[in-house]
């Protein structure tokens, strides 16, 4: 089991939350990005700079992902992807994804693109709370405790 992560957009306090979870339980961890992520050198830490451009991380990520990883990302759409390769997906909100619920996410997200793109102004994500980086390290816990199994 690998971790890979979306870390364009991954907030700094989740990479750290990341970094110390993978020194904890030696799992693999892959940092994707289209630019340089500073990182501490451990063997089980790596980093995986791809070419600028649209969804490019994301290409790499289900390109290289195999069933039973776990991906970090708050992309819907990537989730997804990874979800039906038989991955496990985690936002850095602590939201797990799952086939149950992915599919009324994807609609969720399709709705307010529509909304954005009809010129209605939706708003951005708010910042990360401290009860969402708290979900997100028990969930990502949780999920390490079970693949030590």
């Amino acid at each position: 089991m690998k971790i890979w992560v979306d870390a364009d957009a991954c907030p700094k306090v989740i990479r750290d939350t990341l970094i110390r979870a993978a020194e904890r339980t030696g799992v693999e961890c892959t940092f994707v990005a289209n630019h340089t992520i500073p990182l501490p050198t451990r063997q089980n830490l790596r980093f995986l700079q791809v070419a600028s451009g649209f969804d490019i991380a994301d290409h790499e990520i289900v390109a290289r992902v195999d069933e039973g990883d776990l991906v970090i990302t708050s992309d819907i759409p990537l989730a997804d992807e990874v979800i039906t390769k038989g991955a496990h997906a985690l936002s850095s909100r602590g939201e797990l994804f799952t086939k149950e619920n992915i599919k009324s996410r994807l609609n969720i997200r399709d709705f307010m693109d529509t909304l954005r793109a009809s010129g209605i102004q939706t708003g951005g994500p708010a910042a990360l709370s401290q009860t969402e980086r708290r979900e997100f390290a028990n969930q990502l816990d949780r999920f390490l405790a079970k693949a030590a199994k």
